[in-house]
């Protein structure tokens, strides 16, 4: 049977501390400090490796369910629903994807940055990538996707 001695010298052994440490150190490192060295470094790793299954447990899957259907009565309040012609509620089709500004040269999605800033009297609206290219426009280089 092997004593706790006889496994801090195997561990020794391997590590090859003795010829990493000046030899002014070799006599203060004892055999019970390089003990304790060990079982702090492993309490550490041991807490370590907790937290991180700790917040891998803790993260709760997104579902969805019962998605409701939008329309564009979606975003008007209920009173006004009967008054408001819909054919001037802006809807955002496929063909309606891509956006570029009149005095520009880039076109972007309309969901990127580049888009929101471009304002709605100077917007031009492309049907697709092609539509917008045979009128000259290229993609922005900020917008991801194109």
């Amino acid at each position: 049977m092997t004593s706790i001695k006889d496994l801090i010298e195997k561990i020794k052994g391997l590590v090859n501390v003795r010829t990493l440490v000046p030899i002014s150190l070799k006599r203060a490192l004892s055999d019970d400090v390089f003990f304790g060295l060990i079982i702090i470094l492993i309490a550490l790793g041991s807490f370590g490796l907790g937290r991180l299954s700790k917040i891998e447990d803790s993260r709760v899957p997104i579902r969805i369910e019962n998605e409701p259907e939008i329309t564009a009565d979606t975003f008007l309040p209920a009173e006004d629903n009967q008054k408001v012609n819909i054919s001037s509620v802006p809807t955002v089709t496929s063909t309606n994807q891509l956006v570029g500004s009149k005095s520009g040269t880039k076109y972007h999605y309309i969901w990127c940055a580049g888009a929101q800033k471009i304002s709605e009297a100077n917007r031009r609206y492309f049907s697709s990538i092609q539509d917008a290219e045979a009128q000259g426009y290229t993609p922005a280089s900020n917008c991801k996707g194109l």
